[in-house]
């Protein structure tokens, strides 16, 4: 998987993005709901990726690691 800071688009919000999930819709969602609970943040799950609202490229890496996800960059 690959995390993302993203800032165009999205009316100067900055955005973590999480990009090449490999798996079920229902996994992302569970995956998604983790992640924003765990920063604190709002964000959604959309087009198979996972937006988190907010700079948390660093803390999203460190929490799929603990999850298991090795392949993440």
């Amino acid at each position: 998987m690959r995390v993302h800071i993203e800032k165009n688009g999205r009316g100067g919000k900055v955005v973590t993005l999480v990009k090449g999930f490999v798996g079920t819709d229902a996994d992302l969602k569970t995956l998604g709901k983790l992640l924003k609970s765990k920063c604190g943040v709002g964000g959604s799950v959309k087009d198979d990726e996972i937006i988190v609202q907010g700079s948390f490229r660093d803390r999203v890496v460190e929490l799929l690691k603990a999850e298991g996800y090795t392949n993440t960059k």
